[in-house]
């Protein structure tokens, strides 16, 4: 199991990207440069495809998309110098194939996805490793035993936890994690 590391949270609505520039500018001044963005930001509104307002469509692109390019671009810089880094991207199994009710999300994580894959090629052969967690099920809690059949949010961390860490003869780009009960 990792070591429990001390953390400090800010806010941010990534959707904004002036929110985005206030937020990494203030960890660089409390903290100093990221070694590790994990990026966990997600929207998505549910419903068919002629029922999501098209607002709601847009959204989803601006927080998983253009949240996810905006953030690399604030951190990337002192990784490059550093030529080590990690970039973690919470993925969805809607990133590989959207249902009915998924048109606003499956569309945004799938180019989510595609967005990152061409980070990990850019950014790969400079020393920093880029990876998608694909959660597939539904995240409980830690007091869950996951019998039930959803996710530990400290076994989801293990997992990020290994792929930030690895070393480079044995990157992972893209990584699933789901309940034993998943019906996949």
């Amino acid at each position: 199991m990792a070591e429990a590391l001390e953390g400090k949270a800010y806010a941010c609505d990534v959707s904004d990207p002036a929110a985005i520039k206030r937020a990494f500018a203030q960890v660089r001044e409390d903290l100093g440069d990221v070694d590790v963005l994990l990026y966990n930001a997600g929207s998505g509104q549910f419903g068919l495809f002629e029922e999501v307002p098209d607002e709601a469509f847009e959204k989803g692109w601006q927080i998983n998309v253009r949240g996810l390019l905006q953030s690399t671009r604030e951190v990337v810089d002192p990784m490059r110098k550093k030529g080590a880094g990690a970039i973690i991207v919470t993925g969805a199994t809607a990133s590989l194939r959207g249902k009915p009710f998924t048109a606003a999300f499956a569309q945004a994580k799938a180019a989510q996805r595609s967005l990152a894959q061409s980070f990990a090629r850019q950014l790969g052969p400079e020393g920093i490793h880029v990876a998608v967690v694909i959660v597939d099920g539904m995240i409980g809690t830690d007091d869950q035993s996951g019998e039930e059949g959803s996710l530990r949010p400290s076994d989801i961390a293990e997992t990020v936890y290994h792929l930030a860490t690895q070393p480079k003869s044995a990157w992972t780009f893209e990584t699933d994690v789901r309940p034993f009960k998943e019906d996949w």
